[in-house]
C-alpha cells in the first residue's frame, strides 16, 4: 500500500473538523443544563491525558498504525481479533454520524425528500473523497476549518444582543452531579473519539504528534465550547433542550434582515462540513483496517462496498431524531468507553512493556 503523508497543519485541521463533526450541530454536555460551560471545560481537560495515550501509541511505533501495534504486540491471531474490534467501532461511528446529519437535513430543509437520498448524496461524497486518500482530505481540511471557526464567530458576535447573562446563573444551582455527568457525555463523544485516527494516521511529515493532538483538541473544544456558551446565552436551557438542532436555531433567531437568511446557509454548511469530514474519516478507518486483516494492499479496494454498507446502517439504525437522542445520552458512552479509553490503556501498556524488551533486546 502505498504511504500517504500528511502535514502538521493538514493533521491539526482533519482531527479539529473531526471532534467539531456531529457535536455542532447536537447539544453536547446537556446533562449539566446551564453549567453546560463548566462541563465542557472539565471534559477537555479529562480528555487531555487520554487523547495523549492516543498519541503515544503512533510515537511508539513510528510508520505504524494502531492495526500494526496491534499484531506487533499482540501477535497475528490477537491482533487481528482486537482489530476487527475497531473495524466495527469505526463503522458503527461512521453509520451513527451519517445518520445525524441526514437527520439534519431531513428537519431543516427536505422534509419531503425520501431520508436516503441525502444518506446517497452524502455517503456517495464520502466514498469519493475516501478513494482520494487521506492527503486530499487533509488540504481540503486546511481551508475548511478556517470557515468553520469563522462561520461561528460571526454567528456569536451577531448573537451577543440577545445574550442574556441569568441563562447561566445561579452557577451549580443543581449541585456538581449533572456537571460530572455532562462532562463525561462530552468526554466521551467527542473529545476522546479520536481513538479513530490512530488506525490510519501513522504518516506525519515530521515527530510532532502530540503536538497535533493537543493543538486539535484545543481548537475542536474551544469552538464547541464558543458555539455551546452563544446558544446558553441567547436561547436558554430549556429551549436548548427542546430544540433538537441548538446552533441551528440560534443563527435561525438572528435578526438582522437579509443577513438572516445567507447566515442560516452558511451555518448548515458548516455544519454538513463537519459531518462529511467525521464519516470521511470513519470510513477511511474501517477500510484500513479491514485491509490490514486481509493482507490487501490497498484499502482503497473496500471503500465502495464499505461505504454502501455504512449507508445502509445509518437507514436502520434509528427510526426517529428522538430515538437517536436517547441512544447518544443512554448508550453510546456505555458502548463506547471501552474502545476510546479502556482498551487503549490497555494497549499502550503492554506495546510499552513490549518496546522495552525490544530495546534491551538490541
Amino acid at each position: 500500500m502505498n504511504k500517504e503523508f500528511i502535514s502538521d497543519k493538514q493533521g491539526i485541521s482533519i482531527i479539529s473538523l473531526f471532534i467539531i463533526g456531529s457535536s455542532i450541530v447536537l447539544t453536547i454536555a446537556g446533562e449539566a443544563k446551564k453549567d453546560i460551560w463548566i462541563a465542557i471545560i472539565l471534559s477537555i481537560l479529562t480528555a487531555l491525558p487520554i487523547v495523549l495515550v492516543h498519541a503515544r501509541l503512533l510515537v511508539l511505533f513510528p510508520k505504524r498504525d494502531l492495526y500494526d501495534v496491534l499484531e506487533l504486540v499482540f501477535g497475528k491471531l490477537i491482533g487481528r481479533g482486537i482489530s476487527i474490534l475497531f473495524v466495527s467501532f469505526s463503522f458503527f461511528l461512521g453509520g451513527l454520524v451519517l445518520r445525524v446529519f441526514c437527520d439534519f437535513i431531513f428537519t431543516v430543509s427536505f422534509q419531503e425528500t425520501p431520508e436516503i437520498i441525502p444518506m446517497l448524496f452524502i455517503g456517495g461524497l464520502c466514498i469519493w473523497a475516501a478513494k482520494e486518500g487521506i492527503e486530499i482530505i487533509g488540504r481540503w481540511a486546511e481551508f475548511f476549518l478556517i470557515g468553520t471557526i469563522v462561520s461561528i464567530f460571526i454567528v456569536s458576535l451577531l448573537a451577543m444582543h440577545k445574550m442574556n447573562i441569568n441563562n447561566i446563573r445561579p452557577i451549580l444551582y443543581e449541585g456538581i452531579k449533572p456537571v460530572v455527568e455532562g462532562a463525561f457525555h462530552a468526554f466521551i463523544f467527542p473529545f476522546t473519539q479520536t481513538i479513530v485516527f490512530t488506525t490510519f494516521f501513522s504518516s506525519l511529515k515530521n515527530k510532532s504528534i502530540y503536538k497535533v493532538y493537543i493543538v486539535s483538541l484545543l481548537i475542536g473544544g474551544g469552538v464547541l465550547y464558543i458555539s455551546s456558551v452563544t446558544n446558553i446565552l441567547t436561547l436558554g436551557i430549556n429551549t436548548v433542550e427542546s430544540v433538537y438542532f441548538p446552533t441551528y436555531t440560534t443563527a435561525s433567531r438572528l435578526t438582522l434582515g437579509n443577513v438572516v437568511e445567507g447566515l442560516e446557509v452558511v451555518i448548515s454548511v458548516t455544519l454538513l462540513i463537519g459531518g462529511f469530514m467525521k464519516v470521511c474519516i470513519c470510513l477511511l478507518s474501517t477500510c484500513n483496517g479491514i485491509a490490514k486483516i486481509f493482507g490487501l494492499n490497498d484499502y482503497r479496494l473496500m471503500v465502495t462496498p464499505i461505504g454502501l454498507l455504512i449507508i445502509n446502517l445509518s437507514y436502520f439504525i434509528h427510526d426517529n431524531v428522538m430515538e437517536k437522542a436517547e441512544f447518544a445520552s443512554d448508550i453510546y458512552p456505555i458502548y463506547a468507553f471501552p474502545f476510546q479509553v479502556v482498551l487503549p490503556i490497555i494497549i499502550l501498556i503492554v506495546a510499552e512493556i513490549k518496546k522495552n524488551r525490544l530495546i534491551k533486546g538490541e
